[in-house]
């Protein structure tokens, strides 16, 4: 059964891009259309939104959307410097990313994303091309398993699960959330209290299929180059890895560029930074908390593009 998605920091997302009503704006993870819905709100007539998904359900969601204002990308926002030229944009008024995984995406059996069902271990957020967690862990090595485990599920166990599941493949693939949940769990004895032993490894496993990491590594400096001054970037991370790289992005960009020491230059000549933070990072109420359990890991940057 698939749970109605509920917006992370909706209204606190919104107010931080700050948006003009002739403004164009880029969604970049349009899900469920909760944070499209909302700019679309405060656009007026001249304003135009862009919105991105890779998952064919969320775009199916947005053609429930008629207005003349928006259009839906099915495309992963790396394609964002592409796609925006395709459409004759060249500067946008502001971009959010809201990171992670929806909540129709997690509790749909069939995409494997969760170890509360048994189903085929897919994982992708595109089911119409790439790789599935199936396939991959069926090619891959122990070494490549151990490294994806540890440096996107930052499991501590991932050698072990990694030689386990080798092991287990030998006699067929694992192929089921239900298998891959049962293995680690019985390779991993000990983990924190009220976390299911195979958390971490799904995790791992979903950023790989999906090269989440790599993805926002790629997006971040093309929005930068594609906002107008003053143009708000408004990034939602779910996880620390994503928090980490979101908030050395902006913290280097707002600074001016690093040359090598005595190097004759003065300080008003140093080409200015192309960033400055807009406030101290943002994580949801007590009150959304409670409404919402899954927004608890929610992290909030904000960035604002220097004058020209």
């Amino acid at each position: 059964m698939s749970a109605q998605h509920i917006t992370v920091l909706l209204d606190e997302a919104v107010e931080a891009l700050a948006i003009r009503a002739d403004g164009v704006y880029v969604d970049g993870t349009f899900g469920r259309g909760g944070h499209s819905r909302a700019v679309l709100e405060r656009l007026g007539p001249e304003g135009r939104l862009i919105a991105f998904d890779r998952d064919l359900r969320a775009i199916a969601a947005g053609r429930q959307i008629v207005d003349s204002r928006f259009e839906l990308v099915h495309a992963p926002f790396s394609d964002f410097a592409e796609a925006l030229a395709d459409r004759g944009v060249a500067q946008v008024d502001g971009v959010l990313l809201d990171l992670g995984v929806s909540s129709p995406q997690l509790d749909e059996a069939e995409r494997g994303m969760s170890f509360r069902f048994d189903a085929p271990l897919d994982m992708r957020m595109d089911t119409s091309r790439g790789v599935t967690a199936a396939e991959w862990l069926a090619e891959a090595s122990v070494s490549e398993i151990t490294r994806v485990l540890r440096e996107y599920g930052e499991e501590r166990f991932a050698y072990e699960i990694a030689k386990a599941l080798v092991v287990a493949r030998a006699g067929g693939h694992v192929a089921t959330t239900g298998q891959l949940a049962a293995l680690v769990e019985k390779t991993v004895r000990t983990r924190e209290p009220g976390q299911h032993p195979a958390t971490r490894t799904f995790q791992a496993l979903r950023i790989c299929v999906n090269q989440e990491l790599e993805e926002l590594s790629l997006v971040l400096p093309q929005v930068v180059t594609a906002l107008a001054p003053k143009g708000r970037l408004v990034v939602i991370s779910f996880h620390s890895l994503e928090d980490r790289i979101v908030k050395r992005f902006m913290r280097d960009e707002s600074r001016p560029p690093q040359l090598p020491a005595r190097l004759p230059v003065r300080a008003a000549d140093l080409p200015k930074p192309r960033l400055a933070l807009v406030g101290k990072q943002l994580r949801p109420s007590d009150a959304e908390i409670a409404a919402n359990p899954r927004s608890r890991s929610a992290v909030m940057r904000v960035a604002e593009r220097a004058e020209a």
